[in-house]
């Protein structure tokens, strides 16, 4: 939505780190291959941003600001620009405390999913075009 949002369509999902079971299949592209798949197309300038997480902790900064780092400086000729995460952001910090309060005053929700209707967790078509 923030790519539409910005007329932007350079950009794609990819995964940083192993969730669950190692038995499990896991989501891909792996960052670092699709890093390397990027360098081998003469991309040059890539910015990351670790969505899936709220805070840079261990995870986001070893998986993007250690490993993804080192490879791409041992690629060269790249630029790489991390995004940061939302952290304690005072405009997070007071959306948060809002999001608990509408729950203690059992106050109407105010998000709308995309079909529009209100809900605290968004079911599984939330974001689908409809």
């Amino acid at each position: 939505m923030i790519a539409a949002e910005l007329r932007h369509d350079n950009w794609n999902v990819v995964y940083q780190s192993r969730s669950g079971s190692p038995s499990q299949p896991w989501l891909g592209p792996d960052i670092c291959d699709y890093v390397k798949e990027l360098k081998a197309n003469g991309v040059t300038d890539v910015v990351v941003a670790p969505i899936g997480f709220v805070s840079d902790h261990m995870e986001v900064v070893y998986d993007l600001d250690v490993e993804l780092r080192r490879l791409v400086d041992s690629l060269g000729g790249m630029n790489l620009v991390r995004a940061a995460t939302a952290g304690t952001h005072h405009s997070f910090v007071k959306m948060i405390r809002e999001l608990i309060l509408e729950r203690f005053d059992n106050a109407p929700a105010r998000f709308l999913g995309s079909r529009g209707v209100p809900h605290f967790t968004c079911p599984a078509d939330c974001c689908l075009p409809g």
